[in-house]
Order: C-alpha cells, then sequence, then structure tokens
C-alpha cells in the first residue's frame, strides 16, 4: 500500500506529519462557509455594537454641551463694563426649548429672563467691578412695555450711582428706545437712526373667505366687547372693540411717551414722532442726523467707535486692540451675583404665556403644573405668603380655574396670596386673579377682559359645495353633535351657548366678591372689555400700582413678617438639555445674525405677526374647551413660537377633539 503523502512534494517527515489533501472533482465550485442565518446574526451585532458606540458618543457629546453650555461663575475680569446684550425678547419665563422642533430645524427665538436683566443691573449699580454699562441693542425684538419700563428702572438706579450707561444698535424702534432712551449716551449707526411706530396696527378678518369656503363657525360668546372672536364673526372690527382697543392703546402710549420724556427730556419727541418722514428729508435722507439733530441720540458712530468710547472709561481688553473693552457677560454676572436669600420666603410663582389644560412646560401655563407649584409652595413650612405673578393673556377655563382652586388651598392653610401683574393679566389671567388678598399691577398693564367663549366650525357647506352631502338617523336631538359634516343642530347651539352664560355667570360672580361689589357694578366694566392698569385702578379691578417687589412687600406684611424676606419661586426651571438645546438648534446662531436697522426689524415683526395669524387660524380647531382668553392683548406681547399644549378637558373640549 502506498503512503497518500509520499509523493506530495516538500512533505514534512515523521510521524506529526500533517497530511495535504488533493482536490477533488468539483472543489473548483464556490462554497458557503457561513450559513444565511449566522450571518444575519453577525449583521444584528454589528448594528447594536455601531447605534451602541453611536449613543456613546452622542452621550459625551451632550455632556461636553451641557458643561461648555453652563454660564461661568468667574468674571472674565477684574473689572469692566457690564454687557447687557438683549439679542432676541424679553421674557417674564423663557419658553422651554422644544427638542423635536428644535432637532428638526424649528425656528427658535432668543429670550433673556426680565428679573435677571433687572437684578444684574441693580447689583452692578453699587458694585466697584463694574465701571459701566452696555445696552446692545443692535438686535433687539421688543417686549412687553411692563418689563421695559422694568428695566428702564433698574437702569436708572445705575445712573444714580453716577456710572456712565452707554446704548447702542444700528437703529432703534419703540421698544429698544424705551430701554435706550434711560441711557447717559446713545449711540447709532450712521445708517441708522430712531424710528418710533407707537401701539396699534391691523388684523386679519375671516369672516369673508370663510363665506367662500363654507365654513361655518358656531360661536358662542358672552359680552359685547369679547373681541377674540370677531374675525371668524365679521369682515371688520366691530365699534365696540374698536373703542376699547384705541382706549387702551392710547393709555399705553402715553406712558410710553412719559417714560421716555422723563428718561430724556430735552429730545424734541413729540416733533420727530408727528413727521419723522418730514425730519429725514431735512436732513437730507440721513435718518441717524435727523435723530441727532432732534436730540433723541448722541452720538453717530460704528460699532467700533463705540467700543472704542466703552474702552476709554472701562478699560481695553488688549492695548493692541483699542477697540475691544474690558467686557463682563451678562450670563456671567447674574452667576456669580445669585439674589440675597435673607429672611423668611415669600413664594413667587409665575403663570407666565397662554393657559392651557394639563401639564405644560415653561412659555404656557399648564393649569396642572401651575396649581401644583402653588400646592407645594402651601406645604412648605418656610413659606409664609405666596405671590402669583401674571403675565398671560388667558385660556381655558378649567385650567384657570384648577389654578385658583389651589390658591383657595393655599388660603385655606392661612396663607396669605398677593397678585402682581406683569404686562398682560387678563381674562383667564385675570380669573386666577380672584382670590387675591390684594392685585398690583402697573399702569401699563393690560387686564380685564371679563368675557368666555366657545367656537366649533362646520363644514357642510363646503362639502355640499363639491358635490358631498351627509345623512344618518338620530335616536336623541344630540346625536351625533356637534356634526362637523353635517352642520351643529340647534339643540347643541343652545346647549352649547347655555353653557357658556353660565361659565360668564360664575366669571363675573368671582370678580364681584373678591372685589367686594355688588354684582350690577361689575356687569357694566365685564362684557370682555380691556383695560388698562391705570383704568383698571380707578374702576376697581385692581388694588394699587406696583410691580413685583412691592407685591413682596405686601404679602410679608400681610404675613406679619418681621425682619428681611425673599423671593423663593416656585417654577420649573429649563433643564440642562434644553439649554444645550437651545444653543445647539441655533437660537444663539439666529440672534447674532438677527435683523439689523430698523428697516430688518419691522420685516422681522412681519414674521411675528404671521405667528399670530397662524394662532388666529389654529383657535377654531386648537382652542380644546370654553375659553377665557383676550387675542387682542396677545399683540403686546412677543409672538414667540411656544411649546405643544396640554391635553384638553371638559364636555366641550371633548366635542372639539372630534375636529381634529
Amino acid at each position: 500500500m502506498t503512503d497518500s503523502t509520499a509523493d506530495t512534494p516538500n512533505h514534512p517527515a515523521g510521524p506529526w506529519a500533517i497530511p495535504v489533501r488533493r482536490p477533488l472533482p468539483g472543489d473548483d465550485k464556490p462554497r458557503s462557509g457561513t450559513s444565511f442565518p449566522r450571518k444575519v446574526w453577525k449583521l444584528l451585532v454589528a448594528i447594536k455594537d455601531g447605534l451602541a458606540l453611536v449613543f456613546l458618543l452622542l452621550f459625551f457629546v451632550a455632556l461636553f454641551g451641557i458643561l461648555a453650555g453652563r454660564p461661568n461663575a468667574s468674571l472674565p475680569v477684574s473689572e469692566g463694563a457690564l454687557l447687557v446684550e438683549l439679542d432676541g425678547i424679553v421674557s417674564e419665563q423663557p419658553a422651554e426649548i422644544d427638542p423635536f422642533a428644535a432637532l428638526s430645524g424649528g425656528a427658535n427665538l432668543k429670550e433673556v429672563r426680565v428679573r435677571d436683566v433687572v437684578h444684574a443691573l441693580e447689583s452692578a449699580a453699587d458694585d466697584k467691578r463694574v465701571t459701566s454699562v452696555v445696552l446692545d441693542l443692535d438686535r433687539f425684538l421688543g417686549g412687553g412695555q411692563v418689563s421695559l419700563a422694568e428695566i428702564g428702572s433698574a437702569i436708572d438706579k445705575v445712573r444714580a450711582k453716577k456710572k456712565p450707561v452707554l446704548a447702542f444698535a444700528t437703529a432703534y424702534t419703540t421698544d429698544s428706545y424705551q430701554i435706550a432712551s434711560h441711557a447717559s449716551e446713545i449711540w447709532a449707526d450712521n445708517v441708522g437712526g430712531v424710528a418710533i411706530a407707537g401701539p396699534g396696527g391691523s388684523r386679519l378678518y375671516y369672516k369673508g373667505l370663510m363665506d367662500r369656503l363654507g365654513v361655518t363657525a358656531h360661536i358662542y360668546r358672552v359680552g359685547t366687547f369679547k373681541s377674540a372672536v370677531e374675525p371668524y364673526l365679521r369682515s371688520d372690527q366691530s365699534p365696540e372693540a374698536k373703542e376699547a382697543d384705541l382706549a387702551y392703546a392710547s393709555a399705553l402710549w402715553e406712558n410710553w411717551l412719559s417714560d421716555v420724556k422723563k428718561a430724556r427730556p430735552a429730545a424734541k419727541l413729540d416733533a420727530y414722532i408727528a413727521g419723522t418722514a418730514a425730519a429725514v428729508r431735512a436732513a437730507g435722507g440721513d435718518m441717524s442726523k435727523a435723530s441727532l439733530d432732534a436730540g433723541l441720540i448722541d452720538k453717530v458712530g460704528s460699532r467700533m467707535a463705540f467700543n472704542s468710547r466703552v474702552a476709554e472709561i472701562s478699560g481695553a481688553a488688549d492695548d493692541s486692540r483699542p477697540w475691544e473693552y474690558n467686557a463682563i457677560p451678562l450670563a456671567n454676572w447674574v452667576a456669580a451675583n445669585p439674589p440675597e436669600l435673607k429672611g423668611s420666603a415669600i413664594a413667587v410663582v409665575p403663570v407666565v404665556g397662554e393657559i392651557v389644560d394639563g401639564e405644560a412646560p415653561n412659555g404656557l401655563a399648564g393649569g396642572q403644573t401651575v396649581a401644583e407649584h402653588i400646592l407645594d409652595a402651601a406645604s412648605d413650612g418656610g413659606v409664609k405668603a405666596i405671590v402669583l405673578r401674571v403675565d398671560s393673556p388667558g385660556g381655558s377655563v378649567l385650567a384657570s380655574e384648577e389654578i385658583r382652586q389651589a390658591l383657595l388651598a393655599a388660603k385655606a392653610k392661612k396663607l396669605p396670596v398677593v397678585v402682581s401683574m406683569a404686562n398682560v393679566a387678563a381674562s383667564g389671567g385675570y380669573w386666577v386673579a380672584t382670590p387675591a388678598d390684594r392685585i398690583f399691577a402697573e399702569p401699563e398693564t393690560i387686564t380685564g377682559s371679563i368675557g368666555v367663549f366657545g367656537i366649533l366650525p362646520s363644514f357642510d357647506q363646503t362639502l355640499a359645495k363639491i358635490g358631498v352631502n351627509a345623512d344618518g338617523i338620530a335616536t336623541t336631538p344630540l346625536s351625533g353633535q356637534p356634526d362637523i359634516f353635517g352642520g351643529v343642530n340647534d339643540e347643541f347651539n343652545q346647549l352649547a351657548q347655555a353653557s357658556v352664560e353660565d361659565i360668564y355667570a360664575r366669571f363675573t360672580g368671582l370678580v364681584a366678591k373678591s372685589r367686594k361689589q355688588p354684582i350690577d357694578k361689575i356687569l357694566p366694566i365685564a362684557e370682555g372689555r380691556v383695560w388698562a392698569g391705570g383704568t383698571a385702578r380707578q374702576i376697581g379691578l385692581v388694588d394699587q400700582f406696583g410691580g413685583l417687589p412691592d407685591a413682596l412687600a405686601a404679602a410679608a406684611k400681610l404675613a406679619k413678617v418681621e425682619g428681611d424676606f425673599h423671593a423663593k419661586y416656585f417654577e420649573d426651571e429649563p433643564s440642562e438639555f434644553s439649554k444645550m438645546l437651545a444653543s445647539w438648534s441655533g437660537a444663539e446662531e439666529e440672534a447674532a445674525t438677527g435683523p439689523r436697522g430698523w428697516f430688518g426689524i419691522a420685516a422681522m415683526n412681519r414674521q411675528l405677526a404671521e405667528r399670530r395669524l397662524l394662532q388666529d387660524l389654529s383657535m377654531m380647531t386648537a382652542a380644546g374647551s370654553i375659553q377665557a382668553a383676550c387675542l387682542d392683548c396677545r399683540a403686546y406681547l412677543p409672538a414667540t413660537p411656544r411649546p405643544g399644549q396640554g391635553e384638553a378637558k371638559g364636555w366641550l373640549a371633548t366635542l372639539a377633539m372630534l375636529l381634529k
């Protein structure tokens, strides 16, 4: 027998030799060394490992973003100019960034918290590290008039300590000039100037379009002046609504003029506002020169020239670059100088934004969310009283009532309740104020609008236009109602109107009881009419003028607090993740590349008006429940995109949900 390996070339000899198999017929065909299921399994494992690696990478990137995005409590210079850079808008409570909107590239608008600006200015007034204050208003898009007045008063405190306050913008509009007027030096770029518009403007009315499309708006309301539903009911503004709007807009305008004239008495303000175009023509078409001639600004120059001027006062960061001054950013200063927490705690619970059902993030006042904050404050043994800080045009009646009930629970525990109204406290914003022992407002506050409404559309006529009809059976008068395809019947309309009238009676009854007035005196000032704070005080809807500090002092007095006290806020702080998204989503970048000059800001205001248009169009289907809301009041608040609303409740809300 021959050895099979004997004729194999160079085969190793010995007992441990490894035999080499000769090729067999058919070995040239491809062979699979791994089964198909095994290949699938390996693919799945690879995908799993890849996803784990991606998520781990995202985790560390997010962690870095969170740590890097936190305001640094250390100051970049030992002394210098406090830089108050107001890009975007100022608000009582900046809205939480919607992660889905942020990640999908949704629009973002930077918001700066008013109390941070005010505290920074007031603390800087007595601090030697701050040698001047810079107000960068180049990309400022505005805020409520009360907020602007509060910032102006804080600037006055800085100037009272003989510290220079310098303002710069390419161009100033109504809101930015109200702040700038309090500065010791106002600068404008030579391609800018001042253009004051004042309150007022038009809004859209959709009745003609709805008639053409065959859409029927079933409106249930109480209040002659309840103009929130007029865009769906009329093709123009009613005389009653126009009368009310003009009254409170004129009051706000007078307050604006008074504030600015007091801050800048030498300026030829009235003449410039009355004939801005003529003044610019007289200056050869140069708005900055016209503004300078009228005494509205002090200097015309570029940003580099302005920065060099600040460097003369507060020092240059680098002698070789004299246009870069020693700056202390607002965020750093706020982080390094938190408010003192001396003495007893007075709870402050913000009610900011539209009042909606259920839970809601910052920027909206969720009934359940705010109620829980109030109950948390009432359960806190260190809290001596509660101040409700309201900046809301109202919204859901049910959510407003949920907040009111929480306040009643706090009062049952013998805690005084004081309401501090900010820019707007109307409709539902006034409903939540009714349990207060005392109500504070400013002359610029917009309040009242004591009225309610509900709105449901139907599309039976729309469908008929394209040859589609609805038909069916009914076992009761309310079967299938509201029938958005076949039409809403009289039985449902009567029931809905009765419900709205009942809630209106409750609303006016609450106001009469809280104001200790007979109902006959409340009814004439209700009817959905909106009032400016000055008039509201005269007719008894508020007790006295004053801001949040005054409300805190009153609450401490009612609680018989002796000695020091401090505000303890009960609100949801923006998460670190939200702050990171604010940075990543483009809010900072948008602010840095935002509009400059009066024409650019006017264009941005047009975009904000478009957001109000979307609010109008969504109201018919997104109202969710019977509303105590002031639609007109929203024009006096920045039209910022807000997070998704809470879940609607109530029988009318449930019916409205059928429309979606």
